[in-house]
C-alpha cells in the first residue's frame, strides 16, 4: 500500500489583522498610555453607557470618573458570568458595575442623571484646574468677600463637616445663611458615598481653587452588599466612628491628595483625627498600608499644603505623624485654632498611664491638709487598735472623696500640655489662628506661597543647583535691597508681600523688575560656570569652542576678543 503525506494544522494565523492576542497587546499599550497620561495631564472619564474589560480599566486608570446613573463599569458581562458559574446568578450588568457598586467603592467620583449633566460636571471640574501643566491655578474674582468672618462655628458635639466648609442655612432664622470657610457655593464634593469618615472635594478660597480634605465627626454606616454568587453571604452594616481613619478612609485620603497634586491644586487639610482604627479586622484590611500611602502622597506634593486643626478638633498619635509638615517641609505648613488640641494621647489616656491612683494618693498626701493630718496621726506609735482602725477608715473615706476631684484636676493638667500655645512654643506648628478670621489669613498666605513658587521655579530654571533655602534667602535679600532695611519687617506680612511680588512680576513700561534682572544674572553666571567646567574637563575642545563661538558674535565683539587674546601674551599682562 502506497504511503501518503498528510499535513497537520498547528497554527492559524488568519488573513485579517486583529483576531486574537494582538488585540490584547494593543489594549496593553492603551493602558500604559492612559496611566502615563494621568501623571502628565488632566484625565477625566465620563461613562455614558457601558465600559467593559479593558474599557473599564482605562476608566480607572484615568482616575477621575463620572458615571451616568443607568451606565455600568464591568469586567465581564452578567451572561458570561452566569455560564461560568453554571446557574443564573446575576440578572443585569448593573448588579455588577452600576452606580450602587462603583460610586460606593470610590471608583466613580460623581454620578449624574444624564449625558448633559455629565458634560456639565466635566466642565465644572475643569474650572478648578490650570489650563496647562506649566500654568498657575485660575484665580477668579470672588463675589464672597475675602475678609468676611466665618459665621458657622464648629462645636464639640458631632456635626456635618460640610457646614464648616460650605456653610449652612441658619437653624433658627428662616432665609438666613451661616457662611462657611470657602466661597459661597464653591465646594464640590467627590467620592461622597465611599469611606464616609473622610470628606474630600474641591472648593475656592477667595477665588483660589483648592483641594479639600475634612473629617466626619459623626458615626457613619458602612454597607457591604451580599454576593449573589455565594449563597452563604449576607449583607452587612458596620458602624464606623467619626474622627478615626479606617482602611477605606485612609485610602480615600491618599487618593484625593494624589489627584489634587496632579491637578496642580493647593491642598487644605482640616485635621480632626484621634488616630487610626487598629482592631484586628482593620489591621487585616491593611490600615497600616493605606496610612503609609498618605505619607507617600504628601511627600510627593509639589503644591502648597495647609494643615489646619479647626476649633474643638484634635490631632493625636499616628494621625498627626502621617500629616506632619516635616514629611514635606518645602510645601507643607501646619496651623492650629486656639480651641484645638494635639498630642500623643487624649488627656484621659495620659492620666491613665502617667497619673494613676497611687500617684493621685501621693499628691493628696502632699497637698491636702486633712489627709496630711490623718496620715500624721496614723503614724503615731501609741495608737490603740480601735483608734488606728478608725483613722484608717477616715483616711480611706477622705481618699475616696478626693479621688474624683483629683482625677479631674489631673485630666485638666494633662489637657494643658496639649494646647496650641505649647505646640507653638515647641515649634511643631507655624502659628495659632482664630477661626472667624482664618479665611482671610489663609487666602493671603496661599496667594503668597503661589507667587513665591512661581518666582522660585524661574530661579530654579535659571540655576538648577540652587537649593530651596538658598532661593528663599535670595528673595528676602532682594526684598530688603528694594524696600530698604526699615521695611524689612514687611517680609512677614503676607498681604504686603503679595502686592510686592505681583508688582515685581509685572513689567512696567518695558523696564525689568529687580527679580527679573537678578534672574537674568543668575542664569548668565550659571551658563558661564557650565562652560568653564566643560572646557576645563575637556581641554582638547577649547580651540574648537572658541572658533564656534566667534561665528555667533558680531564683528565688533570679534575684534574685542582678538584684542583680549593679544594682550594676554604681552609681558605686562
Amino acid at each position: 500500500m502506497a504511503l501518503s503525506t498528510r499535513y497537520k494544522i498547528t497554527d492559524i494565523i488568519g488573513k485579517e489583522e486583529g483576531l486574537g492576542a494582538e488585540n490584547l497587546r494593543g489594549s496593553g499599550m492603551i493602558a500604559g498610555e492612559s496611566s502615563l497620561a494621568y501623571n502628565e495631564i488632566i484625565t477625566i472619564s465620563l461613562v455614558t453607557c457601558r465600559a467593559i474589560g479593558i474599557g473599564a480599566y482605562l476608566v480607572r486608570l484615568g482616575q477621575r470618573t463620572i458615571q451616568v446613573e443607568n451606565s455600568h463599569l464591568i469586567l465581564t458581562g452578567a451572561g458570561a458570568l452566569n455560564k461560568v458559574l453554571g446557574r443564573e446568578v446575576y440578572t443585569s450588568n448593573n448588579q455588577l458595575g452600576g452606580i450602587q457598586i462603583m460610586h460606593n467603592n470610590g471608583v466613580t467620583h460623581s454620578t449624574v442623571c444624564d449625558d448633559f449633566e455629565g458634560v456639565f460636571t466635566v466642565l465644572h471640574w475643569l474650572s478648578y484646574m490650570p489650563k496647562s501643566v506649566y500654568s498657575s491655578v485660575p484665580l477668579l474674582n470672588s463675589k464672597d468677600p475675602i475678609d468676611r468672618v466665618i459665621e458657622f462655628v464648629p462645636t464639640k458635639a458631632p456635626y456635618d463637616p460640610r457646614w464648616m466648609l460650605a456653610g449652612r442655612p441658619h437653624p433658627t432664622q428662616k432665609g438666613q445663611w451661616l457662611s462657611g470657610f470657602f466661597d459661597y457655593g464653591s465646594f464640590s464634593e467627590i467620592m461622597q458615598p465611599w469611606a464616609q469618615t473622610v470628606v474630600v472635594g474641591r472648593a475656592r478660597l477667595g477665588g483660589i481653587p483648592v483641594g479639600v480634605v475634612a473629617v466626619e465627626t459623626r458615626t457613619v454606616e458602612l454597607s457591604i452588599p451580599a454576593d449573589p454568587a455565594n449563597l452563604d453571604s449576607e449583607a452587612k452594616i458596620i458602624q464606623q466612628a467619626g474622627q478615626v481613619w479606617f482602611p477605606d478612609s485612609a485610602f480615600k485620603t491618599y487618593q484625593a491628595i494624589k489627584d489634587f497634586n496632579r491637578e496642580g491644586l493647593p491642598l487644605m487639610v482640616f485635621a480632626n483625627w484621634r488616630g487610626f482604627s487598629g482592631g484586628m479586622k482593620d489591621m487585616y484590611d491593611q490600615v497600616l498600608k493605606f496610612g503609609a500611602y498618605i505619607v507617600d502622597g504628601l511627600r510627593e506634593c509639589s503644591q502648597p499644603v495647609m494643615v489646619y486643626i479647626p476649633p474643638q478638633a484634635e490631632l493625636r498619635g499616628g494621625s498627626w505623624v502621617v500629616i506632619d509638615p516635616t514629611i514635606n517641609p518645602r510645601h507643607m505648613e501646619m496651623y492650629a485654632d486656639r480651641e484645638s488640641r494635639g498630642s500623643v494621647l487624649e488627656p484621659e489616656g495620659t492620666v491613665e498611664i502617667k497619673f494613676r491612683r497611687k500617684d493621685l494618693v501621693k499628691t493628696m498626701r502632699r497637698v491636702d491638709p486633712v489627709y496630711i493630718h490623718l496620715a500624721e496621726r496614723l503614724g503615731t506609735p501609741e495608737l490603740s487598735a480601735a483608734e488606728r482602725k478608725e483613722l484608717e477608715s477616715k483616711l480611706k473615706e477622705r481618699e475616696e472623696f478626693l479621688l474624683p476631684i483629683y482625677h479631674q484636676v489631673a485630666v485638666q493638667f494633662a489637657d494643658l500640655h496639649d494646647t496650641p500655645g505649647r505646640m507653638q512654643e515647641k515649634g511643631v506648628i507655624n502659628d495659632i489662628l482664630d477661626w472667624k478670621t482664618s479665611r482671610t489669613f489663609f487666602y493671603w498666605r496661599l496667594r503668597r506661597l503661589l507667587l513665591e513658587d512661581l518666582v522660585k521655579k524661574k530661579i530654579h530654571n535659571a540655576n538648577p543647583e540652587l537649593t530651596d533655602g538658598q532661593i528663599q534667602a535670595m528673595l528676602r535679600r532682594w526684598f530688603v535691597e528694594v524696600e530698604g532695611t526699615v521695611k524689612a519687617y514687611v517680609w512677614d506680612n503676607n498681604k504686603d508681600l503679595v502686592e510686592w511680588l505681583e508688582k515685581q512680576l509685572t513689567e512696567e513700561d518695558g523696564v525689568r523688575s529687580v527679580i527679573e534682572e537678578n534672574i537674568k544674572y543668575i542664569s548668565r553666571d550659571y551658563v558661564l560656570k557650565q562652560i568653564r567646567s566643560l572646557v576645563q574637563a575637556n581641554p582638547e575642545v577649547a580651540m574648537d569652542s572658541i572658533v564656534h563661538m566667534t561665528q555667533h558674535i558680531s564683528p565688533t565683539q570679534r575684534a574685542e576678543v582678538v584684542r583680549i587674546l593679544s594682550t594676554m601674551d604681552s609681558p605686562s599682562t
